[in-house]
């Protein structure tokens, strides 16, 4: 049914369609038309307006609201004028009525000004309408960049009742002067500091989405340094899913400072392989894991199952999925994965495809001292039940995902998840299933991180707490751990260890500062106090995707670890072991870790 609002537009058309063929002809005989083709005009106009109005309907010129007015809306105007020109032509040349030529060329011409320029002006007297509406008192603020996020920020934050934009900076020279959409580009954004008290802004928007990590942390940079709060817009990956827009601004959070390069993934090929598929994902109520369900969910898979020894974390993700993903079938199941029968029987229900094995135990300090046995069952036995339910039940791929401290291990939990990693490799020598390892490092706020640690001590008012001044980590965050996992599940199967490109390493104590400035406070306010290694942390990692030991592969961010090959009966010499009666002391366990695995050293 047609609104008054649309009556009114397709009034507005039919009198503009009229206006022009009448214009057409006046304009051919130089304002003064003569009287036959005066009576042609007004014979024709009837047939013309109905045609015209005919292929405006259905070009669904009406679908779009004027104050929205666009260069989409402008084409279709084009598309149907010009649609209207031929049908309007052939109608009379079947008539065989004769026109002026001109009036044919120049009306749709005519039509195409009248309908779009209405439409713009209708637009531009609405936004100032708008702005006339919006309090005096915004608060001033720049923009850094000149990108096409930025334009769109610049053009949503007009109509906002608390920003008012009042210049962008930009290091391309050839923007400098110019303006977007009435905001100046000053200068380069090394300038910005000179001239922020010219501006008079407290705040600064980061609109470079696309942009590389180091540019987009120099910018934070000299904007702190010009005394700005600094804000940004959403990361390009959350653009283009169409989750946020770009004027849902935010503040600045350290994926920002230490954010790397967009994840280059074969989406084709991981669609083949996950869509229309029943996927596994064990531990998937952790950071991890629930990360893993997520991304696994934009390849539709047929069912995911989410299997989890935690009630909470398995609640938490199932009511996630139902709020969020209604459309994806889950199979929310809690399981411990070192329990035989309860995973033969899962595997055999829900015949997944695919497995993507994240739970473990991974807190170094935790499972150092009086967990170091059940650190070994969890992520050992755990491993080896798993895996071996995933063969006898003809799972197609197993996917492990393991530690940077599996290299060169000086705790228990690293020891553990390098026996693991051995296992798989030993399991993929007998065929069927095959096996793929994925080792990376620190992933921010992950589950026992140190950076929700870091937010709890600042929140609290200090003093943050850092092991040792010289202490350094790798680190990524969660989405891109995932998205390189599951690229390497799809690019492996042969027991390979891929190893991923961990960028270069952090100081925990620069990171801490980071934190707290973020905080909005600085280390006066809020102290940082170094507390001394703790049981089985090293003060470096192993880079891990060095050329020395590590093989390249197709994609930039994986290399192949060069590892021992695994015995061929590891599982069978395990076995024993695995199933003791007693419960070793964590001395004992140590001991019998360095004998399974040499290259173990425990600190």
């Amino acid at each position: 049914m047609l609104n008054l609002r649309r009556m009114l537009a397709i009034a507005h058309d039919m009198v503009a369609v009229a206006a022009a063929w009448f214009i057409a002809y006046w304009l051919r005989f130089n304002l003064e038309l003569p009287e036959p083709y005066h009576e042609q005009a007004l014979t024709t106009v009837l047939w013309v307006v109905p045609i015209y109005g005919a292929i405006f309907f259905a070009s669904g010129l009406y679908r779009g609201i004027w104050r929205f007015a666009s260069l989409p809306d402008l084409q279709r105007i084009i598309l149907a004028a010009g649609g209207g020109a031929l049908a309007v032509t052939a109608m009379l040349f079947m008539v065989q009525v004769v026109v002026p030529r001109s009036v044919l060329v120049m009306s749709p011409i005519l039509i195409m000004m009248l309908m779009g320029g209405s439409r713009l002006a209708y637009r531009a007297w609405k936004e100032r309408s708008l702005g006339a509406l919006i309090p005096a008192g915004r608060e001033p603020v720049i923009v850094i960049g000149a990108t096409d996020a930025a334009a769109s920020l610049i053009k949503d934050l007009a109509r906002s009742p608390q920003w008012q934009v009042v210049g962008v900076f930009d290091d391309n020279r050839s923007h400098h002067n110019l303006q977007i959409h009435g905001a100046t580009v000053y200068g380069a954004i090394g300038d910005l500091p000179a001239m922020q008290q010219q501006l008079n802004a407290r705040h600064a928007i980061i609109a470079m989405p696309e942009a590389g990590h180091a540019d987009r942390r120099r910018a934070v940079d000299i904007a702190r340094k010009a005394g700005l709060q600094v804000l940004t817009v959403p990361s390009f990956d959350d653009l283009m899913s169409g989750r946020v827009t770009v004027s849902q601004i935010r503040n600045i959070e350290l994926d920002d400072l230490l954010g790397r390069d967009p994840v280059m993934l074969d989406t084709a090929g991981l669609r083949e392989w996950l869509g229309e598929r029943t996927v596994l994902v064990s531990g998937a109520g952790g950071s991890i894991g629930s990360e893993l369900c997520r991304q696994i969910a934009r390849y539709k898979p047929q069912r995911i199952v989410l299997l989890d020894s935690s009630e909470f974390s398995l609640y938490t993700i199932e009511q996630e999925f139902g709020r969020l993903l209604p459309g994806i079938a889950i199979s929310p199941l809690i399981g411990d994965v070192k329990d035989t029968q309860r995973m033969r029987q899962l595997l055999s229900t829900f015949k997944p495809t695919v497995i993507f094995h994240a739970a473990a135990y991974k807190h170094v300090p935790l499972m150092e001292n009086d967990n170091a046995w059940q650190a070994v069952i969890n992520n050992v036995l755990g491993t080896r039940v798993l895996a071996e339910a995933a063969i006898a039940n003809g799972v197609e791929k197993f996917v492990l995902i393991s530690t940077d401290k599996a290299v060169n291990p000086t705790n228990v939990m690293g020891a553990t998840k390098r026996m693991a990693e051995l296992l798989c490799q030993s399991l993929q020598q007998r065929g069927g299933t095959r096996f793929v390892i994925v080792r990376f490092g620190n992933v921010l706020g992950s589950t026992g991180s140190v950076i929700p640690k870091f937010r709890e001590q600042i929140a609290a008012g200090g003093p943050v707490t850092v092991t040792h001044p010289e202490i350094t980590r790798f680190f990524m965050s969660i989405p891109e751990a995932v998205q390189l996992v599951m690229q390497a599940g799809l690019m492996g199967g042969n027991g390979e260890i891929f190893v991923l490109d961990m960028g270069e390493a952090v100081k925990i104590a620069d990171l801490a500062r980071d934190m707290i400035r973020l905080s909005g406070f600085d280390e006066n306010d809020i102290k940082i106090v170094y507390s001394g290694l703790r049981p089985g942390e090293k003060l470096y990692e192993e880079v891990l995707a060095a050329d020395e030991n590590s093989l390249p592969t197709p994609h930039s961010k994986l290399r192949i670890a060069k590892a021992r090959p695994a015995p061929q009966d590891l599982p069978d010499q395990l076995a024993g072991w695995l199933t003791r009666p007693e419960l070793p002391g964590d001395a004992t366990v140590r001991e019998e870790l360095m004998r399974w695995i040499p290259e173990y050293q425990p600190q």
